[in-house]
């Protein structure tokens, strides 16, 4: 698989709870500010910096292919974890991985009640808790020995729109449902199929 097409599809994987998180909030009709998400676009490139470096330093002391089957390996358990978080299950759960991640810190948020609108602190608090794709993301990127500034500033970029896009999509889609999935479970069950994708890809390159 061409490098650009894994630094694409890697950013794509990370940016899709960041999506979900982004329409949860729409729904509720809660405003993420440009500052804010600049705040959590920021954070993301950090996990990446983090996570890729780490990965490059692994693919340097390890032998042979052993970097690609040890990011493939962790690619294809994060895969499967995002689809098993994505069916739909009888009992209430949270409704995919970005909102299993907002439920986690909403309770780091119950003062953006009156204002509408996250603060600062939430900001951290939403960029870390969105964060562990990427931070996992670009371990495996690492691994693969992909461009890091490249890996860094597309999960960045990416993380900031998809934020963006998806507060403004949760303010008018609120109930969409693709068959048996919601629109966020959905786009989380995409993102787990195309880490598995990538993952077999370059492990048979």
């Amino acid at each position: 698989m061409a490098a650009w097409i894994m630094v694409l599809a890697l950013t794509f994987s990370s940016s899709i709870d960041n999506l979900g998180v982004g329409i949860s909030y729409g729904i509720r009709n809660i405003k993420i500010s440009h500052l804010s998400n600049f705040i959590i676009s920021i954070i993301c490139f950090l996990f990446s910096v983090v996570g890729i470096y780490f990965g490059l330093w692994l693919s340097k002391i390890l032998p042979g292919i052993m970097p690609v089957v040890i990011g493939s390996f962790l690619l294809v358990i994060i895969g499967l974890r995002i689809i098993l978080l994505a069916i739909p299950r009888k009992v209430p759960v949270q409704e995919t991985d970005g909102e299993v991640a907002s439920a986690e810190i909403n309770g780091l948020t119950k003062n953006i009640g009156k204002s509408g609108e996250i603060g600062f602190a939430e900001s951290i608090f939403l960029g870390i808790g969105l964060s562990a794709n990427a931070l996992t993301n670009g371990l495996g990127a690492g691994l693969f020995g992909l461009n890091p500034i490249a890996i860094c500033i597309a999960a960045a970029v990416g993380s900031f729109i998809t934020v963006w896009g998806g507060v403004a999509l949760g303010r008018k889609i609120a109930h969409v449902r693709i068959g048996k999935f919601t629109l966020g479970q959905f786009g989380t069950l995409i993102s787990g199929t195309l880490l598995l994708v990538i993952a077999f890809a370059a492990f048979f390159d």
